[in-house]
């Protein structure tokens, strides 16, 4: 039996839910891997763990997360000494300090134990900035938040040691890609409501992007490169890949701030294999 993967953060529409649904949908053999959307790299630590790719391309746009994958690839023991010591001084005024902190007078090694403090502090793991990319969440209800998972964030780093993590628009990985590799695409899902939380960075990702990644995926199974894609389960969705095999699979919605709106949601596979 396959594994699970370890995880560093709570992340919105996270995958490791997911990871039983999606193990019958991956390719038998991947030699190259891309996730251009890794989020919380569920899907990526699960991959690399199980079927051990020579070649690992992370990308996202968001520098936060990518500047802490980096971290935790180079500098975990460092990382888990800084966390410990947030962990140590964690508190409601503590919280609002370091939240209002500015990243770009923090070293790198501080900006990343800034980043998973925060995400596993703040009211649901949720992601999000104003406009300014500023992070503003507020505080969450735990007591005692698990702020360094010392030994996932081992692990994490060894499974990335020879991974190439880099911040990338997702349409810039065409030149990289060619037939054969496999790329997954876990983009902000297409909202069930127009006026949904659909981004974790101050850029939007509605029709226009959709769009675009639709004629990505198309031009990559031309290419003969194997792609797997998650999306929301929408009419929209659904006729921008009607050309190819789509799956539904069953999702917990996790980030809700009406409990009554939480539960067990459908949610598309796209593939062209």
């Amino acid at each position: 039996m396959k594994k699970q993967a370890p995880t560093f953060v709570k992340w919105a529409g996270g995958k490791k839910q997911l990871i039983e649904q999606f193990k019958p949908l991956f390719p038998e053999k991947i030699n190259r891997f891309f996730d251009v959307f890794v989020g919380g790299g569920a899907i990526t630590f699960f991959i690399i763990k199980n079927y051990k790719p020579k070649e690992v391309f992370i990308s996202d746009i968001n520098e936060e997360l990518i500047n802490t994958l980096n971290i935790i690839k180079t500098d975990v023991e460092n990382l888990i000494i800084e966390l410990k010591k947030l962990k140590s001084l964690h508190s409601k005024e503590f919280y609002y300090k370091i939240r209002a902190e500015d990243t770009k007078l923090l070293s790198n090694l501080k900006r990343a134990s800034r980043f998973i403090y925060l995400n596993k502090s703040c009211f649901n793991g949720l992601y999000r900035v104003n406009s300014k990319g500023g992070f503003n969440v507020p505080i969450g209800s735990s007591k005692n938040p698990l702020i360094c998972p010392e030994e996932d964030l081992r692990k994490i780093s060894q499974l990335l040691k020879n991974a190439k993590i880099e911040v990338k628009q997702f349409y810039e990985i065409e030149k990289e890609i060619k037939k054969g590799d496999f790329i997954y695409f876990d983009p902000p899902y297409y909202p069930l409501k127009r006026e949904s939380f659909t981004t974790y960075t101050k850029e939007v990702f509605l029709e226009k992007e959709q769009e675009r990644l639709a004629k990505l995926f198309k031009d990559l199974d031309k290419k003969g490169v194997k792609v797997m894609l998650s999306n929301s389960d929408t009419k929209f969705i659904k006729d921008l890949y009607k050309d190819y095999p789509i799956k539904i699979v069953k999702a917990n919605r996790m980030i809700n701030c009406d409990g009554k709106g939480r539960g067990k949601i459908n949610e598309l596979v796209v593939t062209n294999y």
